[in-house]
């Protein structure tokens, strides 16, 4: 196959995914009482048993960053790391082994979010 049409399925997918995520969220906002942040965490859960299940692999390689860039992905980068690190050092590896496979992210997203704070200067209203 063209590696042009090759990449430009890969972003029919991930934006079909990503964007169906997004839909369901919105459709969970508006038919729903449920607050953005009960949402999040609704996605976020989604993510853990998906990887807890072994189905989240599969359905990344895929879907990829349709599904890995949202909560979803954070979920299963959370779960995948407690899953390593119990095998390796046990329950304090189940305790500590998502934030140590998710420190770097979590890091990047603060000091960005200082830097934007400095450039712009938000107020609250």
């Amino acid at each position: 196959m063209d590696p042009l049409l090759d990449k430009l399925l890969v972003y029919l997918i991930v934006f079909a995914v990503g964007g169906g995520l997004c839909a369901i969220a919105q459709l969970l906002i508006i038919k729903t009482k449920l607050t953005p942040a009960r949402i999040l965490v609704i996605f976020l859960l989604v993510g853990v048993v998906l990887e807890g299940i072994g189905v989240y692999k599969p359905l990344n390689e895929f879907c990829q960053a349709g599904i890995s860039v949202p909560i979803i992905g954070f979920g299963a980068a959370l779960t995948r790391g407690a899953i390593e690190y119990a095998k390796q050092i046990g329950i304090l590896g189940a305790l500590g082994g998502g934030l140590i496979r998710t420190s770097l992210g979590i890091g990047t997203a603060v000091v960005m979010s200082y830097i934007v704070t400095l450039i712009f200067s938000p107020r609250s209203k």
